[in-house]
């Protein structure tokens, strides 16, 4: 198990009810991870349509995740 600081924006925190959260978990990878929440979570966007971020840097969805990161999912956003 490792522990990683996860945000979310847009609709996965409408979804979520929170912006932030730390969470413990058993997921070797940011896509591993995703899927957990979105079955956690009920989210509704497939992980096609979002993008990950760890430590301030865009990453592959098979990236490793190592204890203690911080990670971002970032839904699609329209503007205005």
């Amino acid at each position: 198990m490792i522990t990683v600081h996860i945000q979310y924006f847009a609709i996965l925190r409408e979804q979520r009810g929170v912006a932030r959260e730390t969470l413990s978990t058993p997921a070797t990878t940011t896509a591993a991870l995703y899927d957990e929440l979105r079955t956690r979570h009920g989210f509704s966007l497939p992980r096609d349509r979002v993008r990950a971020a760890v430590d301030e840097s865009f990453v592959a969805w098979d990236t490793p995740l190592r204890d203690g990161q911080n990670v971002v999912f970032i839904p699609p956003v329209a503007g205005g």
